[in-house]
């Protein structure tokens, strides 16, 4: 047996290095900010795993997934944290998932650190919490946690209690300080990117400038490193587009159409076609038959 042979046979893992070719890392957005090239990244919202595999195929770099099964309490949503991220990586092995965490999960840093090592090991490239503190920022990332988190309007519950509904951020320049100071602080305690959420476009040009990390935009505009649309957006799905969204295609439209047409189709008599269906051989058919008549 030649020594390639051996290698061959006694040898079953094929390296050492457990990363998956393609996968876009935060290394990977980070050199997309230096080259100077946009980061696209989508948020599926409520539209589930197929999207995030559509936008996958397309080569949108950043997957923003929010918690599933929010319904279900948080000791309960947190125990099926892996299956869910497991569903989102299995049809998108490409795309950054940047995992939205539920508060609970990092309201204290050893359990931050234990959740979020468990988020990365079940498929998660990068952890959001939103409004995470400084302290427990830096421990979880000095601990190898890849935080890409967010300043700005912070989105859900946070923003109604804290602003009273989702608000514009930075119309002065004490407010607007205010946000770059948070960014620059979650850039130096360790947060490795994150979105911007509607400030001013000079505001917007002016942090992600400054910053080192990539800074997305969500209705911000301005020269950040790229932009983050929400699929509800994107679909026109929303009753009440918000002003930075753009529809790029009707989802239930289509959906409806096509259902609308098969319905059509089977109550009419066009479907099926002998052709979506097959024959049994004609000399069993005679067999079965005779056999059901005498039943």
């Amino acid at each position: 047996m030649t020594e390639e042979q051996k290698k061959a046979m006694f040898s079953p893992l094929p390296k050492m290095s457990m990363a998956v070719k393609g996968r876009k890392t935060i290394h990977y957005l980070q050199q997309l900010k230096d080259e100077g090239k946009k980061i696209v990244q989508h948020c599926p919202a409520m539209l589930g795993p197929m999207f995030t595999m559509a936008a996958n195929m397309a080569g949108v770099d950043v997957c923003r997934l929010p918690p599933g099964e929010g319904r279900a309490g948080f000791e309960e949503s947190l125990k099926r944290v892996p299956e869910h991220l497991a569903t989102y990586r299995a049809v998108a092995p490409q795309i950054h998932i940047n995992y939205v965490a539920n508060t609970n999960a990092y309201a204290e840093k050893h359990s931050a650190l234990a959740n979020f090592a468990n988020f990365h090991y079940c498929g998660a490239d990068s952890i959001l919490p939103q409004a995470i503190n400084n302290e427990t920022l830096k421990y979880v990332a000095d601990n190898c946690v890849i935080i890409f988190g967010h300043v700005g309007a912070i989105s859900g519950w946070q923003t109604m209690g804290l602003y009273g509904g989702y608000k514009k951020l930075g119309k002065t320049a004490e407010d607007a300080m205010k946000v770059y100071r948070m960014a620059y602080e979650y850039q130096e305690n360790g947060m490795k990117a994150m979105t911007i959420e509607l400030t001013p476009i000079e505001v917007s040009n002016a942090i992600a400038k400054k910053i080192r990390v990539p800074v997305i935009s969500i209705a911000a505009g301005g020269a950040c490193n790229g932009s983050e649309m929400v699929d509800g957006d994107t679909f026109g799905l929303m009753s009440k587009p918000a002003m930075h969204a753009k529809t790029y295609a009707n989802f239930l439209e289509f959906a409806f159409n096509a259902y609308s047409a098969w319905a059509n189709d089977v109550r009419t008599g066009a479907y099926p076609e002998d052709k979506h269906g097959w024959h049994m051989d004609p000399d069993e058919l005679d067999k079965f038959n005779n056999e059901i008549e005498k039943a």
